[in-house]
């Protein structure tokens, strides 16, 4: 058996479980985000083991205790860390009862595990409890024990209740922003009033004079303040914004030109991925450029972290997506020995992608350094969640196609612009802090490099065409030097990817004179593909559609990454004074689904999300600075507005399982984009799909 890539980077079967009494301790790199993904994980190692859900424990992610499974990203926990759990729990439960049958003298087939007692003939019964000491797992996986036939599975598959739920309802402190280790202190960051803007003085005379506050750090651009009380700290930052001088610069581009700068900005080109020759019988070309801005996480609930140090040794808490990385790239910065930093994953509001939280842990380390045995909490404001971290990228995305007599595709070309999409620290050329770029001798933060389509892509993903087309070519230009800073975001690349590709999809269609699902099926020959989009399709009743006034459908497809979930969205909107998604049918095919209820909650959002991206969100900035910093200025969607959303789960027929939790954004936008233009026979092509936009779109 092949080892997952989380269990051959660490194989020792006491790194994943402990034994303890009455309970089983599963130690898992991946991270809670709001995702479900702990109770999946749950699930798998009960079933290994024998034992019921409610004996395992899942440890929150720790760099003292847990694996390095580097990010929780990309849709891959389960494929990841649930296939090494497996191995794992399937190895530990044959060590257990090997060691028994030893002990009894009698074949290991003899003995049955229920409830984690094993049991031998004559009636004896044993425990994992009874003998499994932490010298028995002090091994490497072997991955010669076979797992679990499918067919045997009682608890994979089924509907187990979400773990992390009861203590949100009943609102236990159990968030990063609940985490008081000792007498806490609070502190705050004083950003700058935009992006290059240099401190060119400060008075901190008034600050430190105020009751309650502790000390002030100054580093550079770095500004910030600690107290005793959380609200002393806000106004002391506050005054503290009065007593700075900065220089601006007007370095942003003009927002409403985004896409031409996209376009001519220097950036640097490389094909990402080419296929066969354009063959003959073309008898038209046809093009289209698409456009999506910078989007914002926009977590409901600001990024936060609190950090203690007694001199020696530095703790963070933090909902970082990625501890081990975290705990590496602080030290670095600050200069400590790795072994000398502890990082532990604590709840924070729900988010995908790099949003401020390993920015705010950044913040209070500093911030904790100045008061030594002291913890100190940041919390970031607001205007911080929406002005200062790490942006989905904007992009330009032009495609063309020449096509045969029928209309169908002969050769398609996708070419993107725009900025990179990993800017996670432990990825960037450069510390990736905020905090950090703004000290003594920081500089501006750069993405990595275009990650490769084998590994997901990032402005690439989704971007090789999934349809049997004879010939294609991807081109990606990559623009090294960001306007505005940028990172991963919610199926990074493949949101606009799909979106321009199904949008220009159903122009072809349409140019063709043909349905725009038809049209799919005649180019689709992965089966499970064809399965997806017909099943999207009949439970939307594409057939028995009628358009009427301003009402109208639309579809929309892709496999995630080109090797993860299938899913097909269909949408349904309502576009009168604005675009109103009244309904969202989406099929999805991941394979073997670990928990039913989970997997149709991560759809679901992901199609919510991607509702409120597609019609409203937007940064908004001017020549110095971001400028939607609050809800006024950067509206997401509201709970009176969210579609009726329908998830058919289509069977696994004993395929691996997938990721969910990315796969429904860039199909519902395009699914909604392509609705909009059933509704109104107007092609919107940039994002979002504003009453402005599709008055923009409208013929001259």
């Amino acid at each position: 058996m092949t080892l997952s890539p989380s269990l051959q980077a660490n194989p020792r079967l006491a790194d994943w479980l402990r034994f303890v009494p009455g309970m089983v301790e599963v130690r898992s790199g991946k991270v809670e985000l709001g995702q479900g993904v702990l109770t999946a994980l749950a699930q798998i190692a009960a079933e290994e083991l024998d034992v019921p859900v409610h004996r395992i424990r899942m440890v929150p992610a720790d760099t003292g205790l847990s694996p390095d499974e580097g990010y929780t990203a990309g849709s891959m926990s389960v494929q990841h860390s649930g296939a090494a759990i497996q191995v794992v729990c399937a190895e530990v439960r044959a060590l257990c009862v090997a060691t028994v049958a030893a002990g009894w003298a009698v074949p290991a087939d003899a003995l049955t595990v229920q409830d984690g007692q094993i049991h031998g003939p004559g009636g004896r019964v044993t425990s994992y409890w009874d003998l499994a000491g932490d010298a028995l797992l002090d091994q490497p996986a072997s991955g010669a024990v076979l797992v679990k036939a499918s067919a045997d599975y009682r608890i994979v598959g089924t509907d187990v209740p979400r773990l992390d739920l009861p203590g949100k309802f009943t609102g236990r402190a159990r968030f990063v922003h609940d985490v008081t280790p000792g007498e806490l202190r609070y502190g705050r960051v004083v950003r700058p009033p935009g992006r290059s803007a240099l401190l060119t003085s400060v008075d901190t005379a008034a600050t430190l004079a105020m009751p309650g506050v502790v000390t002030v750090v100054h580093d550079g651009g770095f500004l910030g303040v600690v107290a005793d009380r959380e609200e002393v700290a806000v106004r002391a930052a506050e005054r503290l914004r009065q007593d700075a001088t900065w220089e601006r610069q007007p370095v942003l581009p003009d927002e409403d030109q985004l896409s031409g700068f996209l376009v001519e900005a220097p950036s640097e080109t490389a094909t990402l991925a080419e296929h066969g020759e354009s063959p003959s019988g073309a008898v038209r070309s046809l093009h289209a450029t698409y456009h999506r801005p910078y989007l914002a996480h926009a977590s409901i609930g600001p990024s936060s972290a609190t950090a203690r140090t007694d001199g020696t040794h530095l703790e963070v808490w933090s909902h970082s997506q990625g501890v081990h990385f975290l705990r590496r790239e602080l030290a670095k910065v600050l200069g400590l020995r790795v072994e000398d930093v502890t990082v532990r994953h604590v709840e924070g509001a729900g988010c995908y992608g790099h949003n401020g939280a390993d920015d705010a842990a950044m913040d209070a380390a500093l911030l904790a350094l100045a008061v030594p045995g002291s913890p100190v909490q940041v919390v970031w404001s607001r205007a911080d969640e929406l002005g200062w971290a790490p942006y989905g990228p904007g992009a330009v995305v032009r495609l063309s196609a020449e096509v045969g007599a029928d209309g169908s595709v002969l050769s398609w070309r996708h070419e993107i612009w725009g900025s990179g999409h990993l800017g996670r620290p432990g990825f960037t050329p450069v510390p990736g802090f905020l905090a950090a770029s703004h000290r003594k001798g920081g500089v501006p933060i750069r993405t990595a490099p275009e990650a490769p389509l084998e590994f997901g892509g990032g402005a690439g993903r989704n971007a090789v065409p999934g349809y049997d087309f004879p010939a294609y070519q991807v081109v990606n230009h990559d623009l090294r030097e960001m306007p505005l800073r940028t990172s991963s975001l919610r199926s990074l690349g493949a949101h606009v990817n799909v979106f321009a590709a199904e949008s220009f999809i159903d122009e072809l269609a349409a140019e063709a004179g043909r349905d725009p699902v038809e049209y799919r099926l005649a180019q689709l020959g992965d089966p499970r593909a064809r399965a997806v989009v017909t099943a999207a399709a009949e439970r939307a009743g594409w057939t028995r559609w009628s358009t009427s006034d301003s009402t109208g459908h639309g579809i929309g497809y892709a496999r995630y990454k080109n090797s993860g979930a299938y899913c097909a969205v269909v949408a349904e909107v309502e576009a009168v004074e604005e675009v109103r998604v009244r309904r969202l049918v989406i099929a999805v095919d991941a394979g073997l689904i670990i928990n039913p209820d989970g997997a149709v909650n991560q759809i679901e959002g992901g199609a919510i999300q991607a509702t409120s991206w597609t019609l409203k969100e937007r940064v908004r900035f001017d020549r110095f600075a971001v400028t939607s910093q609050d809800w006024e200025s950067y509206p997401i969607l509201r709970f009176s507005e969210v579609p009726a959303v329908e998830v058919e789960l289509l069977p696994g027929n004993g395929n691996p399982p997938l990721g969910v939790g990315e796969a429904a954004q860039g199909p519902t936008a395009a699914a909604i984009a392509n609705a909009v233009y059933d509704a109104l026979a107007v092609r919107v092509r940039s994002l979002p799909l504003t009453p402005e936009q599709i008055v923009a779109a409208m013929p001259g």
